[in-house]
C-alpha cells in the first residue's frame, strides 16, 4: 500500500510531515498511515501540472498518443484487479464482487475515453457557414488546462476513473484529491500511470483532509477546472458538480411484485446505500402496497451482512464511524417524526465492532420529514403509496433534488410517460442503478451541474473557440475609403 503523495512523477512525504489513518470499517482497525497534505503541496503539485500542460507538451500531443498512455493504464489496473478491489473493500467496507465490478468499470472507463481521445484527431474543427462571403471561420476545441478534481468516498476508483480519464483524453492535466476515508486506491493508480510512464506533472494525487488539500485545490488561482462529486467551490471557474439526491422509485399495480422486490432493493442497498443516485424515495401504488411491503420485509431480511471479503456478503459496513453515526440519527429522527420501521434500523446482532447496519425499511414516512425529503445516504428506503398515476408524478417531482429516478410497469405507455414528467437527468425504466460509461450522467435542480461519462464527459474538460478569418486582398473600408 501506498502512503506518500505523487506529485510530478515522484512519491513525497507531506511537507510537514503529517500522516492520517486508514481504517479498516468492517473492523475498526487502523491499518495504514498515508501523508496529509498541506496546501503548500497542492500548490506544487498544480504547479507541476500547469508546467504539464503550459511547456511539457501533453496537450499537444495527439489524441491517438494520449489514447495509447490511457489504454496502457486500464491494462495496470486489470493486471491488479484483484488485489486492487481487496484493497477497496478494507478501505471502504463494500463487499468484494461490488469492488471487483467497480474496478473492472475503472479500466473500462480508461479505454472508453482513448476511443474518444482518438475521434478528437478525426473531427480537430468545424466549419461555420457564415452569410458574409468575405469572412470564413471555423469553431476549434481545446482542453481546458489544469483540471482539480475531488471525489468521494463511495467508489473511490471509479470516481476517479469518471474524471481523470477524460481529463487526460481531453488533453488536461490533473490534481485529484481522493476522500480521506478512501484514499488507497487513488495512489495506486497513480502508481499504474507512473509504470505506464505517464508525464511527470500530468497526474498528481494529494491525499488528505477535504478542509485542507481540497479548499487549496478550490482556492487556487492556477486551477482552470473543478470537478466535484459532492462538494461546491466559491470560486469563479469552469465546475462540474454532482451533489447527490433523493431519487424516487414509483411502482404501478400491474409491476410484478418480485421483480419490483428486486429493484427496490438493489436500488438502495447496493454499496450500503451509499450512492448517490439511490431510489431512496419508493412510491407504492395503493393496490398492491401491502403484498409489496410484506415481500419487501421478508426479502431484506435475508440479506446476509459481514465483512465484504467474506463469501455471500451483500452488505458491508458503512465506511466511517461518522457515516454511521449520521445514518443511525436519520433513522431514529424518521421514527420521532411518526415513520415506522418496517424491519432493520439497528445494529446487527453480533457486530459488536464495525460500522454495521441492518438494512432498513421504512413505511408510512411523512412528507414532510427529513428522511422523506433529505438524503441519508444508508441502506434505509423511505416508503408511501399513492392512488393515481398524477399523484405519483406529483409526489416524485416534489424534491429539491433531480438527480435520478425510476419508475415500474408492464405497460410501456405509461412507463414512457412517467419517464417524460420526471424532472431528473437519470431515469430508469423497470430497473434502478445500471450505470454505463457510454451514457451522460447528471442531474436537474439541486442535484448538480453537467455531466459526466459518455461525450458528455469530455466536452467537461475541452473549451470551443471560434477563429474567423477575414479574405485576404479584400479591404474593409468602414474609415479608410
Amino acid at each position: 500500500m501506498r502512503s506518500e503523495l505523487y506529485i510530478d512523477g515522484k512519491w513525497r512525504p507531506s511537507s510537514d510531515g503529517r500522516t492520517f489513518d486508514v481504517v479498516n470499517p468492517a473492523t475498526e482497525e487502523v491499518i495504514h498511515r498515508i501523508a496529509a497534505a498541506t496546501a503548500e503541496d497542492v500548490d506544487v503539485a498544480v504547479k507541476a501540472a500547469r508546467r504539464a500542460f503550459d511547456r511539457d507538451g501533453w496537450p499537444k500531443l495527439s489524441g491517438a498518443q494520449r489514447a495509447r498512455y490511457l489504454r496502457a493504464i486500464a491494462e495496470g489496473i486489470r493486471a491488479r484487479q484483484a488485489e486492487i478491489a481487496r484493497l477497496e473493500v478494507i478501505d471502504n467496507g463494500k463487499p468484494l464482487p461490488e469492488a471487483d465490478w467497480d474496478v473492472a468499470d475503472a479500466a473500462g472507463c480508461f479505454d472508453f475515453y482513448a476511443g474518444l481521445a482518438e475521434q478528437l484527431d478525426n473531427s480537430p474543427e468545424e466549419p461555420i457557414a457564415l452569410p458574409d462571403a468575405r469572412f470564413t471561420s471555423k469553431a476549434v476545441k481545446e482542453p481546458i488546462g489544469v483540471a482539480g478534481a475531488i471525489i468521494p468516498w463511495n467508489y473511490p476508483l471509479l470516481m476517479a476513473a469518471w474524471k481523470v480519464a477524460p481529463a487526460l483524453a481531453a488533453g488536461c492535466t490533473v490534481v485529484l484529491k481522493p476522500a480521506e476515508v478512501t484514499s488507497l486506491t487513488a495512489l495506486e493508480l497513480a502508481a499504474i500511470a507512473d509504470d505506464v510512464g505517464l508525464p511527470a506533472g500530468v497526474l498528481n494525487v494529494v491525499t488528505g483532509a477535504g478542509s485542507v488539500a481540497g479548499q487549496a485545490i478550490i482556492d487556487h488561482r492556477q486551477v482552470d477546472k473543478l470537478a466535484f462529486t459532492g462538494s461546491g467551490a466559491r470560486d469563479i471557474k469552469r465546475i462540474s458538480l454532482d451533489l447527490g439526491g433523493k431519487s424516487p422509485f414509483v411502482v404501478f399495480d400491474d409491476a410484478d411484485i418480485d421483480e419490483a422486490v428486486e429493484w427496490i432493493m438493489f436500488g438502495i442497498f447496493w454499496n450500503q446505500g451509499q450512492v448517490c443516485s439511490a431510489t431512496s424515495r419508493v412510491l407504492i401504488h395503493d393496490g398492491i402496497y401491502d403484498r409489496l411491503i410484506a415481500r419487501l420485509v421478508e426479502e431484506t431480511k435475508k440479506i446476509s451482512i459481514g465483512n465484504g471479503l467474506e463469501d455471500g456478503v451483500l452488505l458491508g459496513p458503512l465506511v466511517s464511524k461518522r457515516q454511521h453515526q449520521q445514518v443511525v440519527a436519520a433513522i431514529e429522527a424518521a421514527k420521532a417524526a411518526g415513520a415506522t420501521v418496517a424491519c432493520g434500523g439497528k445494529r446487527p446482532e453480533g457486530f459488536e465492532t464495525g460500522y454495521y447496519l441492518e438494512p432498513t425499511v421504512l413505511t408510512d414516512v411523512p412528507l414532510e420529514s427529513d428522511a422523506w425529503r433529505e438524503e441519508i445516504f444508508g441502506p434505509v428506503v423511505s416508503i408511501r403509496s399513492f392512488s393515481t398515476e398524477e399523484e405519483a408524478i406529483e409526489l416524485a417531482n416534489d424534491s429539491r433534488f433531480g438527480l435520478a429516478a425510476a419508475v415500474m410497469s408492464r405497460d410501456d405507455r405509461r412507463a414512457e410517460r412517467v419517464a417524460a414528467a420526471f424532472r431528473a437527468g437519470i431515469v430508469w425504466i423497470n430497473c434502478s442503478q445500471p450505470t454505463f460509461t457510454e451514457a451522460p450522467w447528471g442531474g436537474y435542480k439541486e442535484s448538480g451541474i453537467g455531466r459526466e461519462l459518455g461525450r458528455w464527459g469530455l466536452d467537461n474538460y475541452l473549451e470551443t473557440k471560434q477563429i474567423t478569418r477575414f479574405a485576404t486582398g479584400e479591404k474593409w473600408g468602414w474609415y479608410i475609403k
